[in-house]
């Protein structure tokens, strides 16, 4: 039997981290562009990586001065930034579910911002066998750390497992482990792939 491993944000989950900061710029490209000098995705991915709230705020202020100051509201705003869902993604995760197939999910996210995850997807808790989150394990996507615990903590081997990413690197990172990767680009789409290996 194959074990299906989700990633959740930009698969499951429709991540806009601009929105965090809407009672702040009231224009979007304003707000993109703040992001863009403080270099956002890299302030977040230590984040993801197990860097405390309070420890990135700092750090972010002894590079950027007051530039960093909105940051101060990202905790606040977080739940704004993840309330959509990918069109189709829920289905396509709830029929494999449906099919007796066992379900899991390896999400490159924050600890401090993950229990907003369940508080507003609280079905995450139930299609899922295991959650593996980044955060709070101190492991990214792609390393292959964060596979080889999620395998270790289920007793998975790599060869019965799918892994879904809208990542290349991500899906390029699970494949060089032996696992099946598929990059996703839409719910239609993953559907094809997962019917072409007789799951869906």
């Amino acid at each position: 039997m194959k074990n299906v491993i989700f990633d959740l944000g930009g698969v499951l989950i429709d991540w806009d981290p601009a929105l965090a900061f809407a009672d702040v710029f009231t224009d979007r490209a304003a707000a993109e562009a703040w992001m863009a000098r403080i270099d956002f995705p890299a302030w977040n991915r230590l984040q993801d990586g197990g860097r405390s709230f309070a420890e990135g705020l700092a750090a972010a202020r002894a590079e950027h001065g007051d530039e960093a100051r909105h940051l101060a509201g990202y905790l606040a705003g977080f739940p704004l930034t993840i309330e959509k869902t990918v069109p189709g993604s829920w289905e396509v995760a709830e029929a494999l579910l449906a099919r007796n197939l066992p379900l899991y999910a390896i999400t490159n996210w924050a600890a401090e911002t993950w229990p907003h995850a369940l508080e507003l997807h609280p079905r995450l808790g139930d299609l899922f066998r295991d959650i593996l989150v980044s955060g709070q394990v101190g492991a990214l996507k792609p390393a292959p750390a964060i596979f080889r615990l999620l395998m270790d903590r289920n007793g998975l081997a790599a060869r019965d497992c799918i892994f879904i990413d809208d990542s290349p690197a991500n899906v390029e990172g699970a494949r060089v482990l032996g696992m099946d990767g598929i990059l996703f680009t839409g719910a239609e789409a993953l559907g094809v792939e997962l019917a072409r290996r007789g799951l869906f």
